[in-house]
């Protein structure tokens, strides 16, 4: 019997079909169960519900143990997708107070891979963030009628003080940004956005535990597997202490209301920072809970800027208190002596046509005296006669030696304060003039930065953090608003001194020149009896009024505190610089203001400033 080739040629094609479709099957077993964790999301979903424990986030204090910041509880309501079956949307909006299209818009972000790259229908997805106990308590009497929805225990933060926003700064939902760059995140955690709750999130934090609950072929929870053996607890976030007195700081937002600028205060001895005030300022309680970004928008929209914090991130002219600087560079340099009169001052620098006023004063004047009045023409003297010095070569070679005095004192750079935000001011360069001027200047036309004028422009905290280094007679330790992490060092650039380029012993005279301007100069209202208060005016120019300033610390010897107080368009050094820092300086060595110092601060805080932005 002849073969048939024909049946024999389809025997193999639908075996080799066969072939193909159990390799089909078993490639893709492969790939679900050891390439995906698809498969596992799903047989373990059926299995186990894996519950996230939230720790609770470190609570606040200030240097004298005040709770400033700590934990209430909130709840989120969460939802496992594949669980949800016949839900009635319109009882769950009912009881959530929310519209359906606010259901619908909620629902449609949760499965947006773009916003949530986490989302699978398996596992836990969040739905709405931080109910209050009321809110929960109503959704929890009607939550076996909404199967797949869950309620989910959240702390969220709470204030003591409405003062010290900046600083303490705020947590709010992590973003795309921060759930890519952090593991850690998921949709629906919070982040410290600003302040101390940013810059130390890791130490606040803690660590999330993980309940695994056993579930039955119905989805209802069972209880917990092994009786908990897996589950993990979660490990709570670090206190911490601050350096903050918060008495202090509040006497500074007080003096600062209704008006623009900063108050920084120092403890030389540690560079702990004391109080830290940018006003205008804002309520802390505004970033609690779901309207903080509705609250967070309008502080935006503020023409003011109150969530600038000026005290790290203002870049001002630090007028007069820059002459001490300069005086230490000058004498550094050999450019003046302690008690040579060298320079004339008639009503200013006068040379050719070019003038730079000055108050009335004697003439000349050595530098203790000149330091006392805040005398303009002995410090442009001095600048122009170190730009033009032979021994430098050149004006380029001589700003570089200056720049780098400059520099060495905090000032052109960052100092590394422990919050987020700060900026660098600016101490220009041969570079920056070269451009400037196409290589052709001199001290003369660059006389204005001998006085803190002209291009020279610094942070509050950078020149607060001047008067801790003249006080420390020549080292800083950088400045840092952390005293204490709870079972933890605090990083060791906030425990050891950075010396400066200048000689301790060029200090002294400068101390001298700055108690002498206490006792006898243009910062007499600094005078605290019992005290030796050492200090400097600045009185910086600035289009239509100018910027009122005032530098110093006390005691003279073995000092406590070194402050800064810059109020924008608030006229001379002494109108309200002065004043200001001498009640904060009151205020932290003696624990309270005197009863004629109450009055005197009273009149201060209502004291309005002539010329402000509103009138631009």
């Amino acid at each position: 019997m002849a073969k048939d080739y024909n049946l024999e040629k389809r025997k193999f094609v639908i075996g080799g079909a066969a072939i193909v479709v159990i390799l089909i099957y078993v490639l893709r077993l492969f790939v679900l169960q050891l390439l995906t964790d698809d498969y596992k999301k799903n047989a373990d979903s059926n299995a186990f519900l894996n519950k996230i424990q939230y720790p609770s986030r470190g609570a606040i204090y200030d240097r004298n143990g005040k709770l400033l910041v700590f934990n209430q509880p909130a709840y989120d309501i969460t939802i496992v997708p594949k669980e949800v079956v016949n839900l009635d949307t319109l009882d769950l909006c009912r009881t959530l107070n929310i519209t359906q299209a606010q259901f619908l818009k909620i629902i449609s972000d949760m499965k947006d891979r773009r916003r949530n790259p986490g989302y699978s229908k398996y596992t836990n997805q969040l739905f709405m963030a931080q109910l209050s106990a009321e809110e929960s308590g109503v959704f929890q009497e009607k939550l076996f009628k909404f199967p797949g929805f869950y309620i989910q225990r959240r702390t969220i933060r709470q204030y003591t003080y409405n003062a010290a926003a900046h600083t303490l700064g705020d947590i709010a939902e992590v973003s795309m940004k921060d759930i890519e760059s952090d593991e850690y995140y998921i949709r629906g955690d919070y982040i410290g956005k600003l302040g101390v709750e940013k810059s130390y999130e890791k130490q606040l934090r803690g660590e999330k535990g993980v309940e695994i609950l056993l579930r039955d072929a119905h989805g209802r929870i069972q209880g917990h597997y092994m009786d908990g053996k897996l589950d993990k607890r979660p490990v709570p976030g670090k206190n911490l202490t601050l350096s903050l007195d918060i008495d202090l700081q509040m006497l500074g937002e007080r003096l600062m209301k209704d008006k623009i600028g900063s108050i920084v205060a120092i403890e030389p001895e540690t560079g702990e920072i004391l109080c830290m005030v940018s006003s205008p300022t804002f309520d802390p309680h505004l970033m609690i809970g779901r309207q903080r970004g509705k609250n967070h928008l309008m502080l935006q929209r503020d023409f003011q800027k109150p969530l600038l914090n000026r005290a790290l991130m203002g870049a001002y002219p630090p007028g007069s208190t820059f002459k001490a600087a300069q005086a230490l560079t000058f004498l550094e340099e050999g450019i003046i002596q302690e008690n040579t009169p060298a320079y004339p001052c008639q009503h200013g620098f006068n040379y050719g046509s070019l003038h730079v006023g000055c108050h009335a004063h004697g003439s000349p004047l050595p530098l203790v005296p000149a330091l006392a009045t805040s005398c303009n023409s002995y410090f442009c003297w001095g600048l122009f006669r170190m730009f033009g010095d032979r021994k430098y070569g050149s004006p380029q070679n001589a700003i570089t030696v200056w720049k780098d005095h400059m520099v060495s004192q905090g000032f052109g750079y960052r100092l590394g304060v422990d919050l987020p935000s700060e900026g660098r001011g600016l101490i220009p360069n041969a570079q920056f003039y070269d451009k400037a001027y196409r290589g052709r200047w001199n001290g003369l036309t660059v006389i204005s930065i001998a006085i803190g004028q002209g291009e020279i422009l610094a942070t509050p905290l950078q020149i607060a953090n001047l008067a801790a280094t003249i006080a420390n007679r020549g080292h800083f330790i950088t400045p840092h608003i952390v005293k204490e992490i709870e079972n933890d060092q605090l990083d060791s650039l906030y425990r050891f001194p950075r010396k400066t380029t200048i000689s301790p012993v060029h200090y002294e005279e400068v101390v001298k020149g700055m108690r002498a301007a206490v006792t006898g100069g243009t910062c007499r209202l600094a005078n605290i009896p019992g005290i030796e208060v050492c200090g400097k005016t600045g009185t910086a120019q600035n289009r239509g009024h100018d910027h009122s300033s005032f530098m110093g610390f006390a005691p003279m010897n073995k000092p406590k505190i070194a402050v800064l107080v810059y109020v924008e368009n608030g006229g001379w050094g002494a109108t309200f610089g002065v004043p200001y820092g001498a009640l904060i300086m009151e205020q932290y060595l003696n624990g309270k203001l005197s009863p004629e110092s109450e009055v005197r601060a009273e009149e201060l805080c209502n004291k309005a400033i002539s010329y402000g932005y509103q009138e631009r």
